[in-house]
């Protein structure tokens, strides 16, 4: 078995903060005496990732997804623990780890805000020492892959989100990384545009082997892209192996959503199983996965007036408080 280009072992990220009481003489008393508290936003975390692997790093918010990755690409130092990749210590910055790994962050932007998006490439490849050969040649993949020809001259801040996107993954790829790590690179976007990006994802990942690290609180990405997850609660690791494992395990139910042209009678909606909730003209069931398929074809072939109809997946929250309650 060939050597893991990711290796985390024991990674802990402490942090120290004290509660301030109210008034002046708690305040005076807290000058000389404080009681120091802890917070670990990462505890004891350890995995391995082979080259070329694409994982879903899954967990709520405050479960420290981030904070790891930010560990990860050299922007936090932990505070114990060691962290190979690509045989670079993280924590240390060095200029050869810098040029071979990327960080997207979905909420943040590396993108200048007031210049057309070509400004940053062209800034990019001044700082990776980009050659004129490559960028032209990537730069020409990725604009006809992710279809942002005219795009990428208009200003950050007439984009949409989806757009943005596309340029920050631009923006994040031109120096060709080996590692990327991709934090809730769909975050707020609409259907189409999530698509996009996942099949952007999907394709560069098999054709350049790039080993990719995804976090993502959209259960679609997660079953579109990854074959393995690792799962985060509380900082530590609940969960790290093959997605449809999981789903098989934790995920054993589909929520089937109907709307309906009007209101409808009660009546004729309970006496379909698994029912989940009704409000007048939305009802939603939740289904064993392995009778979806009729209880779907059951409601549709009825004589209510549906209107639309939707199958979907627990989101990524009910699985991991699925896993964390089995695991207490």
């Amino acid at each position: 078995m060939k050597k893991a280009i990711i290796e985390v072992r024991k990674l802990n990220k402490t942090y120290e903060y004290s509660n301030k009481k109210e008034g002046l003489k708690n305040s005076f008393r807290d000058l000389f005496k404080r009681k120091k508290l802890y917070k670990h936003a990462v505890k004891d975390v350890s995995f391995d990732i082979q080259e070329g692997e694409l994982v879903g790093f899954l967990g709520p918010n405050g479960a420290g997804k981030t904070t790891t990755l930010k560990m990860l690409s050299g922007i936090l130092t932990p505070s114990s623990g060691e962290m190979k990749i690509m045989g670079f210590d993280p924590s240390k910055r060095e200029e050869k780890y810098q040029m071979q790994f990327a960080f997207v962050m979905g909420q943040k932007s590396q993108l200048w805000w007031d210049l057309p998006a070509m400004e940053s490439f062209i800034l990019n490849k001044e700082i990776y020492e980009i050659s004129d050969k490559d960028f032209k040649e990537r730069l020409d993949e990725f604009v006809e892959l992710l279809d942002v020809k005219d795009v990428i001259y208009k200003q950050v801040r007439q984009l949409s989100l989806g757009e943005r996107m596309k340029c920050e993954l631009i923006a994040s790829l031109l120096h060709a990384p080996k590692v990327l790590f991709l934090d809730e690179p769909t975050i707020g976007m609409d259907v189409v545009a999530q698509k996009n990006i996942r099949d952007f994802i999907k394709k560069y990942n098999k054709e350049k082997k790039v080993t990719i690290i995804l976090t993502s609180h959209y259960m679609e990405d997660i079953l579109q892209l990854c074959e393995r997850i690792i799962i985060i609660n509380l900082g530590q690791v609940i969960y790290d192996g093959p997605m449809d494992a999981l789903i098989r395990k934790y995920a054993a139910n589909k929520l089937i959503s109907v709307s309906f042209e009007n209101e409808v009678k009660s009546e004729d909606v309970e006496k379909f199983e698994f029912l989940k909730k009704f409000e007048g003209a939305q009802a939603s069931f939740d289904v064993p996965r392995e009778k979806v398929k009729d209880v779907a074809r059951e409601i549709l072939s009825s004589n209510l007036p549906v209107k639309d109809i939707d199958i979907s997946e627990e989101d990524v929250d009910a699985i991991i408080r699925n896993i964390y309650v089995e695991k207490k």
